[in-house]
């Protein structure tokens, strides 16, 4: 696992480039603390920092051929390099090194971007030939590895983090209020678009080629869901593949020249990987998680349960409010831009942990997108069949639920009805992003100032959600919503908390459920084995019934969360109220600072529970802090 930098000069050349090179590769080091290297040529300049995890001493990049006229960067793993190689050696290709970098490189040069559909992997790279004077950079299929580009003053600049691009010379930081208003809709930033003007995310599953004159993007793979599709298959063969295609992937995926360990919170999901994981290792493995002091965000007994049955070295660590509070103003920064998913906090910390003992792990994300595991898939379910009610019955009974009492705990009624509710008459892919995010629009008219709603007028922060949908070409309600919850919820929230707080402690997380077989291969099962009835992830429970300890199976999902209500009202007030004031919203011109006080009274006098609201304000806060006044928005 590594980081990746670097910038074309085919006209504009920065004073002194190598010094450029070497500050933005820098900014990286925290992904790849092992060594670094650079490549110049009269028109590229590239850097990375490596996080040995293959071919310890062997796989040193840049990495070239042919006396340097091909150069390789590469960020994460391939996992499928093994087989690569064989076959590339049979074709009369020769290795001096025993990396995945070197297979990588060589099929490049072989098959240029066909080469794309070979990997099996997470990546982002960037892979330059001198003679064509062309760029050619990558993303994986599902997006697990991070890659920024912008063109500046008509070159193409990239890294694999917003901090190391920002560094470039006469980079803008220049607030784009369209991001802004999506990050405040769903508490992330959807790709391409980041919270600055002219900078991009590569999309997953998209390469780019730049030959000095203009960017082409080109998609090479999409989530492959189908309408109403029927497998063919019935539930125990479902079942059945899903086992050999999972233990395939967590097979491939526990190469690696350095002890590789897993994260158990004790879910399904990571119980699953932990128990397939200990059945292929053949050795004990270790096993990670974190608790909380607050009872009802606490998994570590069903981990303990786990790691017991199948004879993991268990290693547990409890997150206290203290600890928190340390962690809190230095984590929710570490994208670099603003980011409102609040277990940030406990995947950093746990990555942390995980890194004093190992320096690969592998973690169960995706699961809840593959198998419909989220709560939100049930509460589709259940508005559909209210959705015969008329409208003044849906408004009475949420005048109602408004008088319930306040409480600060984990899935709360009071708060699992408000967000319910926020859904009613709403077409079924917005409502699935407005039960998962955070402002709904009435709220953030009420938010913003009136010369930034002018500027977003008729700018629509869910155009994303529309523009999948039509791309998808799905019918059924169900399958679009689990083709947009993979789409953005996974791409562009989860895997973008996992990367950067692993990597922030250089940890290498893998992700056994994303591998793209097995994606491909859950994307033609029917929808009753995901979700039937509302019983979630029925096929996934049905095959792991004779694994797992039935609590673990029947348990109720809790997500990996901090008690943020509680927090808000009593720790963090402090911090919410410091960098919340009225002297600051009002100098910044984005937010009405009166309406944020009174949602901050609302929630500590526990009038009305604005849990994710406030937190997503506090980290943008935190955020436009922590860039020492060099962002502007007029």
């Amino acid at each position: 696992m590594c980081g990746i930098a670097g910038f074309t000069r085919f006209r504009f050349r920065p004073d002194d480039s190598r010094q450029v090179i070497m500050r933005m590769t820098r900014l990286l080091e925290h992904r790849g603390p092992d060594d670094e290297g650079f490549y110049e040529s009269e028109t590229i300049c590239l850097g990375h920092r490596r996080l040995s995890i293959i071919d310890l001493t062997g796989g040193h990049q840049p990495m070239t051929l042919e006396r340097g006229r091909y150069a390789l960067v590469f960020n994460g793993e391939i996992y499928n390099y093994v087989e690569l190689r064989e076959e590339l050696e049979r074709a009369g290709d020769h290795f001096t090194t025993h990396s995945d970098t070197e297979v990588l490189l060589h099929l490049l040069v072989k098959e240029g971007t066909r080469a794309l559909d070979k990997l099996n992997g997470m990546f982002a790279f960037a892979f330059w030939d001198r003679s064509a004077g062309r760029l050619l950079l990558a993303r994986d299929r599902l997006g697990i590895k991070p890659l920024y580009y912008a063109l500046v003053k008509g070159e193409l600049v990239f890294a694999s983090e917003l901090r190391a691009l920002l560094d470039y010379p006469g980079v803008e930081r220049r607030i784009d209020l369209l991001s802004l208003s999506k990050y405040l809709s769903f508490g992330y930033i959807p790709a391409p678009h980041t919270i600055f003007e002219g900078i991009h995310k590569l999309e997953p599953g998209f390469y780019l080629v730049f030959d000095g004159r203009e960017v082409e993007r080109c998609s090479y793979w999409d989530i492959p869901i189908e309408d109403h599709p029927v497998s063919g298959k019935n539930l125990d063969e479902c079942a059945q593949d899903l086992l050999e295609l999972l233990r395939d992937s967590i097979r491939l995926r526990l190469r690696s020249d350095v002890p590789v360990g897993v994260f158990l919170s004790g879910g399904i999901d990571s119980s699953t990987i932990t128990a397939l994981a200990a059945e292929v290792a053949g050795h004990r493995l270790h096993t990670f998680s974190v608790g909380f002091e607050e009872s009802s965000y606490d998994e570590s007994g069903y981990a303990r349960m786990v790691a017991d049955r199948f004879g993991t070295i268990h290693h547990h660590e409890v997150l206290s409010v203290r600890r928190a509070l340390e962690l809190i103003p230095q984590v929710v920064v570490i994208p670099a831009e603003p980011f409102g998913d609040a277990s940030i906090i406990p995947t950093y910390l746990l990555s942390r942990f995980t890194r004093a003992h190992v320096k690969v792990a592998l973690g169960g994300d995706g699961g809840d997108e593959l198998f419909a595991g989220y709560p939100s898939f049930q509460a589709h379910k259940i508005m559909e069949k209210l959705s015969f009610l008329p409208v003044s019955w849906r408004d009475a009974f949420s005048r109602l639920a408004r008088r319930l009492p306040v409480s600060h705990r984990y899935a709360s009624i009071d708060f699992l009805i408000q967000q319910f509710l926020r859904g009613a008459g709403i077409s079924p892919e917005i409502r699935f992003f407005l039960w998962m995010g955070c402002f709904g629009n009435d709220q953030k008219r009420s938010l913003l100032t009136p010369e930034v709603q002018h500027a977003l007028l008729r700018r629509n922060p869910f155009e994303d959600v529309i523009n999948y949908v039509r791309q998808s070409g799905l019918v059924s309600d169900f399958e679009r919503i689990l083709y947009l919850c993979m789409k953005l919820y996974l791409q562009d929230d989860i895997l973008l908390k996992v990367d950067r707080a692993s990597m922030a402690n250089s940890l290498e997380v893998r992700v056994p459920f994303l591998d793209h077989n097995l994606v491909e291969y859950m994307s033609g099962v029917q929808s009753v084995y995901k979700l039937k009835g509302l019983t979630t992830k029925y096929v996934l429970k049905f095959a792991v019934r004779h694994l797992l300890p039935r609590a673990v199976i029947r348990r109720r999902k809790a997500g990996f969360m901090i008690p943020l209500a509680a927090w808000l009202a009593r720790d963090l007030r402090d911090l919410l109220e410091e960098v919340c004031s009225e002297s600051v919203l009002r100098r910044d011109g984005l937010f009405d600072a009166s309406y944020v006080q009174q949602m901050i009274r609302d929630h500590v006098e526990r009038r009305r529970d604005y849990r994710k609201q406030l937190w997503t304000l506090l980290c943008f806060q935190l955020w436009r802090q922590s860039c020492d006044g060099s962002v502007t928005w007029r």
